[in-house]
């Protein structure tokens, strides 16, 4: 992996320990503003108010995320990450919660030499579940 290609790595990964540990500024400094998240499949969120809301609810289960691999793309200063995850957490009752799918995120440099998601698809696997 390159310097840069790690740079890309590490934003996601600040932002996934960021959003384990309930930081959820840190998290929504980790996108672009009018960056687009799909928390479900087929429906992508860009309003910041309800992205923020978002990230809160979904902190509150304590989610654990693991990654299976990593694969970053470069052209330019727009990069591409894509990585299985698994995610594990506790609902509120106590219930057991796991989840996992496949991460398609999507990064631009800014000018100052830091990545930030502009496109965050955490099923990109849908269209082959279908």
């Amino acid at each position: 992996m390159t310097r840069e290609q790690q740079n890309v790595l590490d934003a996601i990964t600040k932002m996934t320990e960021a959003f384990q540990n309930k930081d959820i500024d840190t998290v929504m400094a980790c996108y672009e503003p009018n960056a687009v998240i799909v928390f479900e499949p087929e429906s992508p969120i860009s309003d910041t108010h309800i992205l923020r809301e978002m990230f809160t609810k979904m902190s509150m289960v304590n989610p654990i995320f693991t990654y299976s691999g990593h694969e970053v793309f470069i052209t330019g200063n727009i990069a591409t990450h894509i990585a299985p995850w698994t995610m594990t957490a506790k609902a509120p009752d106590g219930t057991e919660i796991k989840q996992s799918g496949l991460s398609v995120a999507v990064l631009r440099k800014q000018k100052n030499g830091q990545w930030l998601m502009i496109l965050d698809n955490p099923h990109g696997q849908f269209l082959m579940n279908k």
